[in-house]
């Protein structure tokens, strides 16, 4: 896996790849920002979390689904971007 992307298997098996933006860690848990663009274009982004336990090799993300911490993390990924990029929620 390169360093800056990580893959998603859907439910039909298939793997998906999206770039990593941006990493954060909140109350112990690391949430990635991720898009389906290659680096320099538009895309739809997406907020991730690590549900994998300290003592697996590899990362399990999973997509944030629920809305209160869908929006802290928002936040605070929106606190660390940059002036160049614009995340609509």
């Amino acid at each position: 896996m390169d360093n800056n992307s990580v893959f998603f298997v859907t439910e039909d098996g298939e793997n998906i790849e999206f770039n990593i933006i941006d990493e954060t860690k909140l109350n112990g848990i690391s949430y990635i920002l991720v898009t389906d663009s290659p680096q320099d274009e538009s895309g739809d982004c997406y907020i991730m979390k690590d549900i994998s336990s300290e003592d697996e090799e590899e990362a399990n993300y999973i997509f944030v689904e629920d809305e209160n911490e869908l929006n802290a993390v928002f936040e605070i990924f929106e606190k660390m971007m940059d002036e160049d990029i614009e995340i609509i929620k």
